[in-house]
């Protein structure tokens, strides 16, 4: 199948994989090709511009119901996305069709992908994703393999000191984000799967459901870690109000009340997540990314 894949994806691989991800590329055409012909699926287009860690295509299932067929490098971690769908099935999450697909391959219900709950006005955007993330949050499976909070966010902390040596300039705020975090973690763990990834692009409207969650990295872990990256959406258009700083505390308390959170644990999570991504995004060279990122973290 001849196709280009969206600038936005080879962008992003080239950010995340040392060769660009030029093997998983080069490669891409033949699982195409695979998966479209074991599931007598069509082909309508490539969805652009599309996500920044897999390829998705819209298609039709051979009785002509409209799914989406996503491919994604083992680097995304497809596997723990498909393990956590399977576990949620449908319950505030797109819905898998395929649970015993190939590695890499996930054939989902179709949403409308214009359609999101970034188009809503902010009050009822954040009112309806707050929502979604309610019915994510369940209990794990028994002896599942999903990655924690603790884990995650231990591997992230590393780049982050690092981070810290190179730039002095950000050695103040990445230090406070991380005893941010080493204080979040002295309290007893909650289980519970979280989506991991969770913005209000990630929100779609649905036909079963008026919203459905795509694209989770999920990770199992307290509630206020998923909700602190939801705080910071729409984060430029808070960089540019007069009054951003105190926009983006109440926001804080507003969502913490509504799913019954602590305000401090949440505002505590906000300003690592956002540091985190701040310094990732210098070290990879987006650098107008990063200081709306760390800028935001200082009003935490």
């Amino acid at each position: 199948m001849a196709f280009e894949p969206p600038r936005r994806l080879v962008r992003a691989l080239g950010e995340t994989h040392r060769d660009g991800g030029a093997e998983w590329l080069a490669a891409l055409p033949g699982l195409i090709r695979q998966a479209v012909d074991l599931r007598g699926l069509t082909v309508e287009r490539v969805q652009a511009p599309g996500g920044r860690s897999s390829l998705v295509l819209l298609v039709r299932q051979a009785d002509g119901t409209p799914a989406v067929l996503k491919l994604a490098p083992p680097r995304a971690r497809p596997e723990s996305e498909r393990a956590a769908l399977v576990h949620w099935n449908g319950s505030g999450a797109v819905r898998l069709l395929d649970v015993d697909a190939e590695q890499g391959v996930l054939l989902l219900e179709r949403l409308h992908p214009e359609m999101s709950v970034r188009s809503l006005p902010e009050a009822k955007a954040l009112l309806e994703a707050a929502g979604t993330l309610r019915r994510l949050w369940v209990e794990p499976p028994a002896g599942h393999g999903f990655e924690t909070v603790a884990g995650r966010t231990g591997r992230q902390a590393e780049a982050m000191r690092e981070g810290a040596r190179t730039d002095p300039e950000a050695a103040p705020l990445i230090e406070a984000a991380l005893a941010a975090r080493e204080q979040l973690l002295a309290a007893p763990p909650e289980e519970r799967l979280l989506h991991g990834t969770l913005r209000q692009s990630k929100i779609l409207a649905g036909e079963r459901m008026p919203w459905l969650a795509v694209g989770p990295d999920p990770v199992v872990g307290e509630c206020a870690f998923d909700l602190a990256r939801l705080v910071r959406d729409r984060v430029e258009d808070l960089i540019a109000a007069p009054s951003g700083a105190s926009i983006t505390r109440r926001r804080v308390k507003r969502l913490a009340e509504s799913l019954d959170l602590d305000q401090e644990r949440l505002r505590g999570w906000t300003l690592f997540r956002a540091v985190e991504s701040g310094v990732r995004a210098r070290r990879v060279g987006r650098t107008q990314d990063a200081e709306l990122l760390l800028e935001f973290a200082t009003w935490l």
